[in-house]
Order: structure tokens, then C-alpha cells, then sequence
């Protein structure tokens, strides 16, 4: 289902409009009863070609007659949400976004668990920012606004003209750009001719691209960009843009949406490499650190390289100081910071030291037979990708945020770690549903 996904942010018009602009945008037609359309078709229709202003009196209607339909259920909340962002009453506004959360809510526990219901829950969850303006620029901001009016109408044209309005007055609104080239993707997605399609496919992309450049590390236009690719049949440059999505928000769930919807329609399988470490560092209190090995990994040592997670504890205690404090290493690596904390440089050394041993080990006993998690290991760190797998896949408060400064640097080794180890080109069903490992 296309939608523009900007109504996140605000867009629609007061309820207290919708009729009226109901009977504006769709006018009265001498037609058989027997011919009408039902609420349900109406609304369905409605919604789907944007105008959520005139789709949500049939909506209301449609959920009344079905109070149990998840589809329409998930889009008239999805509907009061649109119209609660352009309502000018605070109070009255929470009163409809919470409305929306409990609809929407409602859809979820009759089975619906689209991304439409599943971002938006997410974004009614946190802080009302309907008044932040897009622009420091009053009528730059006043265009953008105009635009997003427009675009819940339905009017594309209107709409578009009012983006680029926007962007001319101030080239830094990343959502101008952002919408335009959404507006571009609608066209071409709904036309038939196929000219058309590829000149505003085109069109599309050149906005989104301006969008990335405005701004490199939002997720919201490479994701995008990907719907755009893979609607127009290039599938390879699609799961590319999804991928720089992640690689722009790691940590944040919408990122994630546009390739695993994209793995869903081409059945692909995305999984992280598993790697289970059993072993575990605490510092005592009284001073000192403990290192565990688990039970089966001491079994097993001899046999399957096991032993080698000692060395992962030895090189994690040295980061500690013996009461957990901020150890001498810890201080020389990241000097402007009183206390420690788990980084990610303490982390990648840790497996290293790993590696070391299993090298040894083999060197030894080149008949050893390692364990899964530990022939995964060997290879990330062949590949030189171990703070790639770290960052995505062991992200703990500490290591998130060595992040920023890992990509700034190694934005292509972020990506060749998930074209190389996450997307996989087995059929479904998926090694792992969720290609987001533990996250934040």
C-alpha cells in the first residue's frame, strides 16, 4: 500500500473541514443506488489515492458496519491521526491523536500488523511535535505546510509546486525535498504509460537524492528512494537504498521496514551471523574481575576451540579497572570521558584476542572442528567487518555510541556487512525474522 509517509510528521486538515472538503473533491453524480459503491469501497478508495480528508466519513461509516476489520480499522486511525497533526487547539488535538492510538491499538488486536499501523503507533507514542516548524524561515515553513494540505487532498499538483516553493526559500528543509520526490513516485506509480513512469521515476529520484544530500544520515529518503527503485523493477539498487536506510539510524525501527518489506516480496532470507559467546567479565566491588566460562564451553574446550573465549575475558578486563572504574586503557582511548563504559573498541579486541587463540589452537591441532559461532567469528573478522557485526548486532548503551564516529569513517564497510552476511539469497522462510539483532 503507497502512502506518503510525511503524514508522520503533520499534514491533513480539522476535522471540523472534512465535510466540507468532501463535498468539494467528490461531487454528487446521478447514480442507481443499487450502483453506489459501499463505505467500505469508498473509503478504501479514498485512502488509497492519499485523500484521507474525504476518506474518513466513509471510514467512520465502514468501521461502524465492521467493527472488527483490521484493514479499516488500521486506516481510520491512520486517518484521524492525518487530521489531528493540523489541528490548531492543543487539547483538541490530544484528544484526536489519542483517538487514533487507541484505533489503531484496536486494529492490532484483531490481527492487523502492517508497518502503516506499526509506525504510527510508534510515533503517537512519543512527544506531540506538530508545531516544530520544518523551517527557521516563516514562509518557508508556511509553503511546506501548504504543500502537505495539498498532498492529504489528494492535489499533487498543488502539492509539488508548494514543496518546491519551500525548498526555493530554503534549500536546508530536508522534508521538501524529501516530499517532492515522494509526490514524483506517486505519479509514476499510479500511471500506465510507461514514458511517463520512467521520466517521473527519474523525477524521483533526483529529489531524493537531494534530500540525502541536505542531509546523509536521516534513513527517511534512501527508504524512500528504495520503494521508488523497486517499484520501477530495479530490484539490486532498491536493496541498496534500503541498506544506507539502516546504515543512516541503526537503532531505530522504521530503518529497518523497507528492506525487510523488500526481502518479503523477493523472498529473501536475511539473518546475522549467530555468534554465542559463552563467556562473561564482572568487576567486584572489593576490587578485582571475574571471568566465567559456561559450563558446556569448558567441556567442550579441547575439542571444538572453545578455550579461545578465555582469551575474550582477559582482553575485556583489561578495559576495567579492578572496582569497574575507568581503567588506564579505557582513559587513553577516549580521554574526555570520566567513567567507563563498554565501547566498541573493547568489544573488537576482545574477539580478536579470540581469533589469536583459535589460530593457535589450529596451528596446533589442525584437525580441530571449531564451533559454529566461532567459524562465523574467523569469518567477519577475515572480511575485516568485526565492528560492523558489533555495532549492528551487540549494540548495548556504551557501544551505541561509538557509532557516529565508526561511520563517518567506514560508512562502506557498513554496507558490505549487510550485502555480504545479512541478505541472503536462500528462499523463506528466514533464518532470523528479525534482522535488527538485540538493537538498543
Amino acid at each position: 500500500m503507497i502512502m506518503h509517509n510525511s503524514i508522520l510528521k503533520t499534514g491533513a486538515r480539522a476535522l471540523s473541514s472534512i465535510m466540507l472538503a468532501l463535498a468539494c473533491l467528490v461531487p454528487g453524480v446521478a447514480v442507481a443506488q443499487d450502483q453506489l459503491p459501499s463505505d467500505r469501497e469508498q473509503a478504501l478508495a479514498l485512502f488509497d489515492s492519499n485523500n484521507f480528508v474525504a476518506a474518513l466519513p466513509f471510514l467512520e461509516k465502514a468501521a461502524i458496519a465492521a467493527p472488527e476489520d483490521p484493514k479499516i480499522l488500521s486506516r481510520l486511525g491512520f486517518a484521524i491521526y492525518a487530521a489531528a497533526s493540523s489541528e490548531k487547539d492543543s487539547a483538541s488535538r490530544q484528544k484526536l491523536r489519542e483517538r487514533a492510538r487507541q484505533i489503531l491499538l484496536r486494529s492490532q488486536s484483531v490481527g492487523d500488523n502492517s508497518n502503516l499501523t506499526m509506525i504510527a503507533l510508534d510515533t503517537l507514542s512519543r512527544s506531540d511535535i506538530t508545531d516544530i516548524p520544518f523551517s527557521n524561515l516563516k514562509d518557508a515553513d508556511s509553503e511546506l505546510r501548504k504543500g502537505e494540505d495539498a498532498f492529504v487532498r489528494g492535489d499533487m499538483d498543488q502539492a509539488i509546486e508548494a514543496y518546491k516553493r519551500a525548498l526555493k526559500l530554503d534549500p536546508k528543509i530536508y522534508e521538501a525535498a524529501l516530499f517532492a520526490g515522494d509526490v514524483e513516485f506517486k505519479r509514476a506509480y499510479a500511471a500506465n504509460d510507461e514514458q511517463f513512469r520512467k521520466d517521473h521515476f527519474a523525477q524521483a529520484g533526483i529529489w531524493f537524492a537531494q534530500a540525502i544530500a541536505i542531509d546523509a544520515d536521516r534513513e527517511t529518503a534512501y527508504r524512500y528512494w528504495g520503494d521508488s527503485l523497486d517499484a520501477e523493477g530495479k530490484s539490486d539498487e532498491a536493496r541498496d537504498k534500503f541498506v544506507d536506510a539502516i546504515i543512516a539510524d541503526p537503532y531505530g525501527r522504521r530503518s529497518y521496514v523497507g528492506l525487510t518489506q523488500w526481502a518479503d516480496r523477493h523472498q529473501i532470507s536475511l539473518a546475522h551471523p549467530k555468534i554465542n559467546i559463552p563467556a562473561d567479565v564482572t568487576p567486584k566491588k572489593a576490587g578485582g574481575v571475574i571471568i566465567t566460562l559456561d559450563e558446556q564451553a569448558l567441556k567442550t574446550a579441547d575439542n571444538d576451540g572453545s578455550a579461545a573465549w578465555l582469551m575474550y575475558g582477559f582482553r575485556r578486563a583489561m578495559w576495567m579497572d579492578k572496582d569497574g572504574g575507568r581503567s588506564k586503557k579505557f582513559a587513553q582511548m577516549f580521554p574526555k570521558e570520566s567513567a567507563y563504559r563498554h565501547s566498541l573498541p573493547e568489544e573488537v579486541e576482545a574477539l580478536r584476542g579470540v581469533v589469536e587463540s583459535v589460530l593457535v589452537q589450529k596451528k596446533e591441532k589442525p584437525e580441530i572442528k571449531l564451533t559454529a559461532s566461532l567459524v562465523n567469528l574467523m569469518k567477519l573478522n577475515d572480511a575485516g567487518l568485526l565492528e560492523a557485526y558489533v555495532l549492528f548486532v551487540m549494540p548495548d548503551e556504551g557501544i551505541g555510541r561509538d557509532y557516529v564516529a565508526y561511520r563517518k569513517a567506514n560508512r562502506d564497510k557498513l554496507r558490505q556487512y549487510w550485502l555480504k552476511f545479512v541478505v541472503g539469497a536462500a528462499i523463506k522462510p528466514p533464518v532470523d525474522s528479525d534482522p535488527r539483532g538485540k538493537g538498543l
